[in-house]
């Protein structure tokens, strides 16, 4: 059963802006393991913490840096949540996290789906 759905898309150009003007929004938003990645993998990574918490609800009191985009070995993207984000999406029963990734034309997109059996 789908329990939550979520997408969100950001322009990389200003998303790069938004960094440049403010450093410390970086170490915010991203863990150790991902600040340092492409601007694009950034803006990727942005949208699809953006789109896990509108499929999580949106609830007040999530961390940035407790939900990390990772690529398994066939280089397909999945979270590792602990803290905020583990403990909503153990509330909310969800077993299965589906996630993708894109980002092209300096528009980078994330779509996620939250299933519960």
């Amino acid at each position: 059963m789908i329990v939550g759905v979520g997408i969100d898309v950001v322009d990389v150009a200003r998303f790069g802006e938004t960094l440049t003007r403010t450093p410390r929004l970086r170490d915010r938003l991203f863990t150790e393991t991902e600040r340092d990645l492409p601007l694009n993998s950034l803006a990727a990574r942005f949208a699809a913490k953006e789109a896990f918490a509108k499929a999580l609800g949106a609830p007040v009191g999530l961390d940035w840096q407790d939900a990390e985009v990772r690529r398994n070995a066939s280089r397909q993207p999945y979270f590792v949540t602990q803290g905020s984000v583990a403990a909503r999406v153990t509330e909310l029963g969800i077993t299965s996290v589906h996630l993708s990734l894109s980002h092209d034309a300096g528009i980078a997109s994330a779509v996620v789906v939250c299933e519960a059996t």
